[in-house]
């Protein structure tokens, strides 16, 4: 009993110092507000947190939603960042979605923390949100204001032991800025652009085509999508070498061989806006120009039929003998070379040029060489190959007993890919669908063999005719050389 009644006696004194303690403090703070002037009070307490910082072996980067008007870069990129290393077990969660054709975001709650490692360290995250009504009210931007002014800060407390600060300024941030412009890049929404006038116009593209999903030979896709990467990579090699950072392809081949599918497989690929230019269109190379410069970088420039879109001048104008107006400045084949390869060719960077045509000797050579269209793609007709990647794109089927059957007919017969897939579409049964394709493909090669007869037909009628001709020919010399005798 005396041992407890000494433990109360004590436990009282504690809290009685504890209060008076408390109460000093009050009182002193109270003393300083009165009496020191404020400038002197920031001083004081800048250093005591100075020194409190120094004494901490921890230390914390702030990292504020915007930086005066503008957005913080860095705060969206930590923000993409943890979305991506977040843990969804945590007992708070922030869950949105912008766009119907992407995944849910997770994000952190206010107060929440969460922790990353990055080469072995440790660094701690937390989301902290403050109310900045009053310095809003003080600048006139509160209610009744201009109303621009966000009431909510928010910022990322980003906290790491204090011998680690050069790896997180040198090494860690320039890595979560990397990974978050890989992420923006693989959800951003890709656009294609279209041109009316001098101006551009924008919708959203979501074409589903992928390398995966193209119908053609593996070896000539996969040197396609070589050639891409290696290009994506090489900014410094252009650079040094002192070429504009561009390439150039040519997609040639019969109409349905799948140029349209390529173009935007390459687009997804790579994840660059496609600017559809119809030339038709452009009257003039002054418009032309400011078309080019207008796209973006990182962007995929298309001419579809670039045999017959529109008659381009020759670059020696008035060869047969006439000349131009000096004041006409119409679209000519020049000024569509000096963007591709000349002068022009370096107002942007990191950009794609493709021409597509069905007929590629109907071409200017000047179009063709390399360092204008650099790679050459030729889109034929289908191939065994092309057939099994359709039949498992639309059936989801690697093999069925009709397979040996239509591969063999397809290696003899002229089909295009567009051909093929519009006969597996029409029926969802797999068995019923490839033998409607047998069919298409025996009434091919039935009609090719008739076709092949009419011009056998009439190519010995025309001969027969000519034969025919040349005896009528001597006949009349004949003729009248009996009538000289």
């Amino acid at each position: 009993m005396a041992s407890y009644d000494k433990a109360m006696e004590s436990y009282k004194k504690a809290v009685t110092t504890a209060a008076s303690l408390a109460a000093s403090a009050m009182l002193v703070r109270g003393v300083v507000n009165e009496l020191v002037p404020y400038e002197v009070r920031d001083l004081l307490f800048s250093g005591m947190g100075y020194l409190r910082s120094h004494m901490s072996s921890q230390h914390t980067i702030i990292i504020e939603e915007t930086e005066g008007w503008a957005n913080n870069q860095l705060y969206d990129a930590a923000r993409a960042y943890l979305a991506t290393r977040i843990n969804t077990d945590m007992q708070r969660l922030r869950v949105s979605r912008v766009d119907e054709t992407k995944s849910m975001m997770f994000s952190m709650e206010e107060g929440e923390e969460m922790a990353d490692v990055h080469e072995g360290t440790e660094f701690k995250w937390r989301l902290v949100c403050r109310d900045n009504s009053s310095a809003s009210s003080s600048n006139g931007n509160g209610r009744g204001g201009s109303g621009n002014f966000k009431l909510e800060v928010r910022s990322f407390e980003m906290s790491f032991h204090r011998k680690h600060k050069d790896k997180a300024l040198t090494s860690y941030l320039p890595h979560i800025l990397a990974v978050a412009k890989k992420v923006k890049e693989q959800n951003r929404t890709l656009k294609i652009y279209m041109n009316e006038g001098e101006s551009w116009f924008a919708i959203d593209l979501h074409h589903p085509s992928t390398f995966s999903t193209l119908a053609m030979d593996h070896k000539l896709k996969q040197s396609v999508m070589d050639d891409l990467e290696r290009f994506v990579k090489r900014k410094e090699y252009y650079k040094k070498i002192g070429k504009a950072w561009k390439r150039g392809y040519l997609l040639y081949g019969p109409p349905g061989t799948g140029k349209s599918s390529m173009i935007a497989a390459m687009a997804n690929y790579l994840k660059f806006d496609v600017y559809d230019l119809e030339l038709t269109e452009v009257n003039w190379n002054s418009t032309l120009r400011r078309l080019l410069i207008g796209m973006t970088n990182r962007s995929i420039l298309v001419i579809e039929d670039i045999d017959c879109t529109v008659e381009l001048q020759q670059r020696e104008e008035g060869q047969e003998g006439t000349k131009s107006n000096p004041s006409e400045d119409k679209v000519t084949l020049s000024g569509l070379l000096n963007f591709v390869d000349g002068l022009w060719s370096t107002s942007g960077e990191e950009r794609i040029i493709i021409f597509t045509t069905n007929y590629k000797e109907r071409l200017d050579p000047a179009l063709l060489r390399p360092g204008r269209m650099d790679m050459h793609i030729h889109m034929g007709y289908c191939c065994p190959e092309s057939f099994r990647i359709l039949a498992s794109n639309y059936h989801s089927i690697d093999h069925h007993a009709t397979y040996q059957e239509i591969e063999e007919m397809i290696k003899e017969v002229m089909v295009t890919p567009a051909e093929v897939a519009e006969v597996l579409m029409r029926n969802e049964e797999t068995d019923i669908a490839l033998e409607g394709l047998i069919q298409f493909l025996k009434r091919k090669k039935d009609g090719a063999g008739k076709m092949e007869n009419v011009d056998q037909v009439a190519k010995e009628e025309e001969q027969e005719k000519e034969m025919m001709t040349k005896s009528d020919v001597l006949d009349n010399e004949d003729q009248q050389d009996g009538s000289k005798e």
